[in-house]
Order: structure tokens, then sequence, then C-alpha cells
């Protein structure tokens, strides 16, 4: 799959990404040997090679390094097979849905253990970053929601189902106690929870 998106993307589509993903890299770096109240935007950007312009061209501050968009994540975990049916007003047909999004975002997040791990750690011991993380979550689950409907769910089924799959992304966290190696499975088995 990445070979046919680095075939189909422009040379500068690829510098761009592979920026952005040194950026990223840099900060998580630096964030585990100093902490992340003694790194400042200046040594990510000195760290990844780049400039401060071409750090604040893709991110607003060094939180959102660690909380980018999670769209592409997302997009791919909903670029599977459309449900069977149309949703409606089937619960079941629903959770169907988001146990497949969420368990496949969870797979796609998890793939780099030790940069999963790493970003953990941080978010767990900085107020403001779980804060933030908090934030990007809700915004996850309006994404859910949205592609539900899009699936012909109704909004108030897509909306619980996406709350419901919050719900196991977060059960399975702790069941897992964050272990990237079996975060898919626990909030797999979340899911299963629900129905007997």
């Amino acid at each position: 799959m990445a070979e046919e998106q680095a075939q189909s993307d422009s040379l500068t589509d690829r510098k761009r990404r592979r920026a952005k993903e040194a950026i990223r890299r840099a900060a998580l770096d630096l964030f585990s040997e100093r902490g992340f109240d003694a790194v400042s935007v200046t040594d990510i950007a000195e760290r990844a090679e780049v400039g401060r312009t071409t750090f604040f061209r893709y991110f607003g501050d060094k939180q959102e390094v660690l909380f980018s968009d999670p769209a592409p994540a997302a997009a791919r975990a909903a670029r599977g097979p459309l449900p069977a049916e149309r949703i409606g007003s089937s619960l079941p047909a629903a959770l169907a849905a988001v146990r497949r999004l969420v368990v496949s975002y969870v797979e796609d997040i998890t793939a780099d253990p030790d940069a999963y791990r790493r970003h953990q750690e941080l978010v767990n011991s900085h107020p403001e970053l779980y804060s933030r993380s908090l934030v990007k979550h809700r915004r996850y689950a309006d994404g859910l929601t949205d592609h539900l409907q899009s699936w012909g769910a109704a909004p108030s089924v897509a909306r619980q189902a996406a709350e419901i799959g919050l719900a196991c992304f977060y059960a399975g966290q702790a069941t897992a106690q964050d272990d990237p190696a079996t975060l898919a499975r626990h909030v797999d088995r979340a899911f299963d929870r629900l129905t007997g």
C-alpha cells in the first residue's frame, strides 16, 4: 500500500511527508531525552534538520507534533469494504462498522510500537497533553459519526455507535495497559463484550 501511494504521489508530496515524519521523530526523540517542557520548536527543527519556517508550515506548536490530525490513519481504516447493507437505524450494524474502523485505526497507530509507547508516556505524564489527547479523540468520534452517516446510518445511531466505539478504545487501552502489541486485540475484545 505504501508503494502504491509513493508511486501516485508527486515528488513534492513525498518530500512533505518525509519532512513531517522527520519532525515527528525528532520531537519524540527530544521529548524522551529531555522531557516535553525542556524542548523548544527550535530544538525540534534543528534535530530534524529543517528550518523553523518548515516546522510551522506543518505544525502550529510543539504539542501539535504529537496530535497532528489522525485523518491519514482514519482514512486508511475507512477505505475498507463498505457495510454489506445500509445501516439505517440498526445499532448492531453500526457497531459492526465502527468496530472495523476503530480496530483498523488502532492497528495503524500501533504499527510503530516504539513511537506509540513514547507518545502515550508523554501524554500520560503531562496534564496539558492528556487534555489535548481527549480533544483529539472527540474529533475522531465526530469523524466516526460522519463515516457511519455516509454509509446510511441514522444520525442518532451513528453518534451512539461512535461513542461506544470510543469507549471500547478506552477500555482496550486500560486492559492492554497501553501495550501496543496487544492494544488492537483488547479493543476488539471490548467490542465482543458488548454482545455477551
